[in-house]
């Protein structure tokens, strides 16, 4: 390399001299492809400019005239100015390059912040569709559920009217054949026995009275019946008297037609509660009292009325056979309104019904009705103050 760079300077001098010593204009071609050489080499402007320097001073130096050192420097300085063109158009054009490099860099710095300002925006659109997806699946599982608990309640609502109406036959039938049966039979009796009086009354005394006995025997029978129709449809001794003394009435009859050991225990004040929350209480009581007595085979029962802050809860609980819940909630064969009409009636006073029953361990159903405006004490009877005694 260094070879090369003594043996261009040592052209470049002599080309100069050449140059510089000829008064009239040269062919330039010479000091152009010097400047070729000198980019060859590696050679900048400021490099070439000291080893022009370098040329001209030395045939400058012995140069005596004014005029003739200054003619000589402006030759050199065209030399110098062709040596250094295919230099001056190579940084040209490095310059337009970097100028358009630096555009380019610009645009592509834009572009990338564009890019990620919509790569932020995706994101962020990516992020709300996920959400919405979730609310979607969340809604439809939500659906899904309200849908099938729907299913589930027409369902309940299906098999409800049927074991109404299968009921309300079945209630119609009994009244039916214990009107024809024994009311009807009882009045024709009576009205046979009249005439046969009538006939009669003139002639045996003695027989007569015992027949008016007779008589009057059939009369309280048949009026027996109807007090009994009437409680089985609606207790009197319930709007006469109170709940308690209604559902010590019943029980007590249950008991001696069962001989199932039932015991009631409830809160004093139960009595104020209102006429509609202790009818839905009677009523419970008389359909869990029925089931037991239909299909446990318990040999007790124990009922229990509290009040707490949250209104008036009342457990049933017996200890015979059990049963699997659902099976009974579900079963399209049963025709009585049994689980399914307790909960009708409780939630018809916004409360709370359930059932806990395993087979082999008898079932408790647990009642919870809220005490509100409805519930507001209307009447107190002379029962209200008093803790009623255990029926037993």
């Amino acid at each position: 390399m260094i070879a090369k760079l003594s043996a261009f300077k040592s052209s470049y001098w002599v080309e100069l001299r050449k140059h510089l010593d000829h008064s009239a204009v040269t062919n330039l071609s010479t000091a152009r492809s010097l400047g070729e050489r000198a980019m060859a080499l590696g050679l900048d402007t400021l490099e070439i400019a000291k080893i022009h320097e370098f040329g001209v001073s030395e045939s400058v130096s012995v140069v005596e005239g004014a005029s003739e050192r200054l003619a000589k420097s402006r030759r050199g300085a065209l030399f110098f100015a062709e040596v250094i063109v295919p230099i001056e158009d190579t940084h040209r054009g490095a310059r337009e390059s970097k100028n358009h490099l630096k555009v380019m860099i610009a645009t592509l710095t834009r572009r990338t912040k564009e890019l990620a300002a919509s790569n932020e925006e995706l994101k962020a659109e990516i992020l709300q569709r996920k959400e919405v997806e979730q609310s979607l699946r969340t809604s439809e599982q939500t659906t899904s559920q309200l849908l099938q608990h729907s299913r589930e309640m027409q369902e309940e609502l299906r098999l409800l009217s049927r074991r109404l109406l299968s009921v309300q036959e079945e209630e119609r039938k009994r009244i039916s054949r214990e009107l024809h049966d024994v009311i009807a039979q009882a009045l024709t009796g009576i009205n046979l026995r009249l005439a046969t009086l009538k006939t009669q009354a003139a002639t045996n005394t003695k027989d007569f009275h015992r027949k008016i006995a007779t008589t009057q025997r059939i009369v309280e029978k048949s009026v027996n019946i109807v007090h009994r129709f009437a409680r089985d449809l609606r207790p009197a001794v319930l709007d006469d008297l109170g709940l308690m003394p209604a559902l010590q009435s019943h029980l007590k009859g249950v008991m001696e037609a069962t001989g199932i050991r039932i015991t009631l225990k409830a809160f004093v004040g139960i009595e104020a509660l209102d006429g509609v929350m202790r009818t839905v209480l009677y009523r419970v009581v008389q359909e869990a009292i029925s089931n037991v007595v239909q299909h446990a085979a318990s040999p007790r029962v124990a009922i229990t009325i509290t009040k707490g802050e949250g209104g008036v809860t009342m457990k049933i609980q017996d200890y015979g056979k059990g049963f699997l819940v659902d099976d009974i909630r579900f079963s399209k064969n049963c025709t009585r309104l049994g689980l399914l009409g307790m909960r009708e009636r409780v939630q018809m006073v916004g409360g709370t019904f359930a059932v806990e029953s395993t087979p082999g361990k008898g079932t408790t159903v647990l009642v919870a009705i809220p005490i509100g405006r409805s519930a507001a004490p209307k009447r107190r009877s002379k029962f209200a103050k008093m803790n009623p005694p255990e029926i037993s």
